[in-house]
């Protein structure tokens, strides 16, 4: 951010392309407009835009300081973060608590976890439990439901009632966790103070908080901005240059950022910056055009949502005529069915010969037989196809023995079988021989792709 030196320093008529926040820097706007400059905030990208993601150096200085947050409470931990059985001793694993889950928090998680650490994390945005657990960490759900997104990335204030269970959850956590990392923040206010003196003088000592919102004030009350203090016992991180401490990184990343933003900037390739007011990435980042204040930007032109094309099909279709794809079956329909059914069986059973009427009951057993078998079998050393396919072919093959085990065994040629159903039988018990032992075979060489 620009200090009242070097806004002095700025050409009238210029650009300037930086970190402004305009909703905490009043008086900085003012000074830059009355340079008749424009000026674009890097802070102010609208974040919702998936092609803005490639100049979002707020998301990139955030990974960086969440990495770097982990580094500095391990260095005043002092101890290991990973769980060790020595010779000297039994070392019980370092827990850490972060308290938010953006993109600085699920960097710190990431760090935390690969350092061997037990993780626990919370954030108001119940959709980053999934995020959170990806990277080796534990959700911790507040025991209240209220949904926490503000959008662009960042939560929204939330209602008394819930504010008082996440004091008591964080409570818990600061009694029970080593380290405590917090990265709450909501953009235009300061932030909120989720970590009280009550809260760190039941924390174990030797514990370490790192409070990464200590430019905006901090989490914990007990934060000094800029410097790592010592409070009943426990070390209170408050460094507000976090990304400085990573420079040769946040370096390369925010050049990177800049120079997406300057070919957006210049697409003609000329060298003339040209602030496209209609660009929806441009005009959130334009906080000053030609000395005039244009911030805030209007809100996002968000598209339309698909016509319910389904629905309105449904709502066309008169009653009674048809059923929709998945709609259930009426009660009448489904009568109807079963009266159809009832009388076909009927029918079989009355006037067809009794030779037909066993061979049918044999039939409509095995197929119940037959479908319990073959679903019910555990894919313990095949795919899930491969052991259903499996269970099948030994189904055939049985069926195909039967047929061919009468002229091994009749002796005299009583039901033996004609030359066309042995020779089906015969074929039936070439392929599923083929089916299963290729199976086998398949299965072996893909286990022995995982051998060393």
């Amino acid at each position: 951010m620009p200090t009242p030196d070097e806004v002095a320093m700025v050409r009238e008529g210029g650009t300037l392309i930086g970190f402004i926040w305009p909703a905490q820097n009043p008086e900085l706007m003012q000074q830059l407009a009355a340079k008749k400059a424009t000026v674009l905030a890097i802070d102010c990208l609208p974040r919702q835009l998936s092609r803005a993601q490639k100049m979002d150096a707020l998301t990139s200085m955030a990974g960086i300081s969440g990495y770097r947050a982990v580094i500095e409470a391990a260095n005043a931990f002092g101890r290991f973060f990973n769980g060790q059985i020595t010779a000297a001793g039994k070392i019980p694993p370092a827990k850490v608590f972060i308290a938010g889950a953006g993109v600085a928090g699920l960097a710190a998680i990431g760090t935390a976890a690969g350092l061997g650490a037990i993780v626990r994390a919370n954030d108001t945005r119940a959709e980053v439990a999934d995020q959170v657990v990806s990277l080796g960490g534990e959700f911790v759900k507040v025991d209240y439901e209220e949904e926490g997104s503000g959008g662009g990335g960042y939560a929204k204030v939330m209602s008394e009632g819930f504010q008082a269970a996440q004091r008591a959850m964080y409570a818990q956590q600061a009694k029970e966790c080593d380290i405590i990392i917090t990265t709450a923040l909501i953009p235009g206010k300061p932030a909120p103070k989720l970590i009280t003196a009550e809260m760190v003088k039941t924390m174990k000592p030797g514990s370490v908080i790192v409070d990464m919102a200590a430019e905006q004030g901090g989490n914990c009350e007990l934060t000094e901005p800029g410097q790592a203090v010592v409070k009943h016992g426990v070390t209170i991180v408050g460094y507000t240059d976090l990304v400085s401490r990573l420079a040769k990184q946040s370096s390369t990343l925010y050049s990177n950022n800049l120079l997406r933003l300057t070919e957006e900037l210049c697409k003609t390739k000329d060298g003339v910056i040209n602030v496209n007011m209609e660009d929806d990435a441009i005009r959130g980042l334009t906080v000053i055009k030609e000395g005039a204040i244009t911030w805030p930007a209007p809100p996002l032109k968000l598209p339309a949502p698909p016509p319910q094309k389904a629905a309105t099909a449904v709502a066309a279709t008169p009653k009674g005529h048809g059923h929709g794809a998945g709609e259930p079956m009426s009660a009448k329909s489904l009568a109807t069915v079963f009266g159809v059914g009832a009388v076909l069986f009927l029918l079989v059973g009355l006037y067809a010969p009794a030779s037909f009427l066993s061979h049918f009951t044999v039939f409509v057993l095995a197929c119940f037989i037959g479908y319990m078998v073959v679903w019910n079998v555990t894919p313990s050393l095949h795919t899930p196809l491969m052991s259903v396919t499996n269970a099948i072919s030994s189904i055939i093959a049985i069926g195909a023995l039967v047929q061919v085990a009468p002229p091994l065994a009749g002796g005299a040629g009583a039901d033996r079988p004609s030359q066309l159903i042995l020779g089906l039988a015969v074929v039936a018990l070439v392929l599923t021989a083929v089916n299963m032992f290729g199976g086998f075979a398949v299965t072996r060489r893909m286990l022995a792709m995982f051998r060393k």
